[in-house]
């Protein structure tokens, strides 16, 4: 067994090495990240391995001294199994396999040649099923966008079915078959536990490489054929083989899925949209800046109201307003007020429970626009004036609340008036988080603060 032994270990580093550079080659892009907390929706989370292996009697849990025969030698086996991940380390699998098992030397007759004496056996594994649970681990790295490599271990239950034949050695080189079982088909059910180890690599986005070895308590001494001393027979499984998950490729797999990389993305992307948005408004502070210059230098000239109406005539679009009459910013009387009825407060409040906005930024969700659409006809047909507050919840800084809920209030009032509603009638205010309407200590709390509020008059 020792030369299958060093063979075994030659395999699985040369194995490992090769899928560790391979992995390493294999950088995260933007399919890689998921919006932290947002749930296995966004990742797959079943998937499909298939591999063969060697099938042997030597085991890590028992001595040469304490097996039936004191000799295994390897055999092939092979196997499959559907896994189930229902958290990022923990996954649920049926194991399925097959093999053959063989061995020589028995305890008490070591040559085989002794009357009705055991040589050898041979025990053909028919099937095994077995439902396991899988730890995963390493599969958060704080180092690199994608773990390379994903320790684990596995332990469960099933039934296997199978059916040994000892042999005793005839002296001439031959063996004669002496049956464990001489009624029925000399099949046997029993019960047993697996528990293995492995390491998985991912080679492509839902493709993993899984080696592994996996030790098989049989609830019984007769898997050899042979009663011997007072402990159950164990058999290994050193396999290598291929998972494949189910799913969209545009979804990573739970397993091997790092959320700290979505976490960083999540922040540099954050981190440069704030950054071009302080440039953006710094240009228009300038901007403004320089406009006021140049506005207070014709002031003067600026400032004749010939009808009294509080606009001077520069913007005068209706001159000689009679007296005491109520105008707008142009100078032109202002429409006789419009009754708000329960139809139009309707609209407002289908408006306000539709709104949503991007994590984080000012920009409309598309399911939100056909609510918006309404109110800006409604605008455009009965001259409303709105106003708009935005409000924010307490997490993050008091400044940046109160840019998000101005910015918000105002991403709606943009929206309002490119559907022809008029600017003028229209006022956004941001009250940041100094308005809430519940508690802040909750997430449903924290939800129902975030809000945009609409008052039509």
């Amino acid at each position: 067994m020792k030369p299958n032994l060093k063979k075994i270990t030659l395999l699985l580093v040369g194995l490992i090495v090769g899928s560790t550079l391979f992995a390493q080659t294999d950088s995260t892009t933007a399919k890689d990240y998921v919006e932290p907390f947002s749930g296995s929706k966004m990742l797959n989370t079943w998937s499909l391995g298939v591999g063969a292996g060697i099938m042997t009697g030597f085991n890590f849990f028992t001595t040469k001294d304490q097996q039936d025969f004191t000799h295994p030698s390897s055999s092939l086996g092979y196997g499959l199994y559907v896994k189930k991940q229902v958290l990022p380390s923990l996954g649920i699998q049926l194991d399925a396999m097959r093999g053959k098992l063989n061995a020589t030397q028995s305890q008490v007759d070591p040559t085989g040649t002794q009357p009705n004496g055991l040589g050898y056996y041979h025990t053909s594994l028919n099937w095994a099923a077995a439902l396991s649970v899988n730890f995963t681990f390493a599969n958060i790295n704080w180092e690199h966008d994608r773990p390379f490599i994903q320790p684990y271990i596995t332990l469960g239950g099933g039934i296997m079915n199978y059916t040994p034949r000892i042999f005793h050695n005839d002296g001439a080189g031959g063996g004669v078959e002496l049956p464990f079982k001489t009624e029925g088909n000399h099949k046997i059910f029993e019960t047993y536990i697996p528990l293995g180890f492995g390491f998985k690599f991912t080679v492509a986005r839902n493709l993993n490489l899984d080696l592994g070895w996996i030790t098989n308590f049989a609830n019984t001494d007769n898997l050899d054929g042979y009663n011997y001393g007072t402990s159950s027979d164990k058999f290994s499984y050193i396999h290598g083989g291929l998972e494949f998950a189910f799913g969209s490729t545009k979804k990573p797999q739970m397993a091997v899925h790092n959320p700290v990389a979505s976490m960083r993305t999540e922040y540099k992307t954050g981190d440069t949209q704030l950054q071009g948005e302080i440039n953006s408004e710094k240009a228009k502070n300038d901007k403004l800046r320089s406009d006021l210059d140049a506005t207070n230098a014709t002031l003067s000239k600026l400032t004749t109201d010939s009808d009294g109406d509080g606009v001077v005539d520069a913007n005068d679009k209706c001159p000689n307003t009679p007296p005491n009459t109520k105008v707008d910013g142009a100078g032109c009387p202002l429409p006789l007020p419009t009754v708000v009825t329960e139809e139009d407060k309707k609209v407002i409040k289908e408006a306000i429970r539709n709104l949503e906005f991007d994590f984080s930024k000012a920009t409309i969700h598309k399911e939100s626009l056909p609510s918006l659409d309404k109110v800006a006809q409604l605008l455009v047909d009965k001259n409303f004036s709105l106003k708009l507050a935005g409000h924010t919840d307490n997490v993050g800084s008091d400044a940046m609340n109160m840019k998000l809920s101005k910015a918000r209030a105002e991403s709606v009032k943009a929206y309002l008036v490119s559907k022809g509603a008029n600017p003028s009638r229209i006022e956004a205010t941001g009250y940041g988080e100094s308005q809430p309407i519940a508690t802040n200590k909750t997430a449903k709390g924290r939800q129902i603060n975030r809000r945009v509020e609409f008052t039509l008059f």
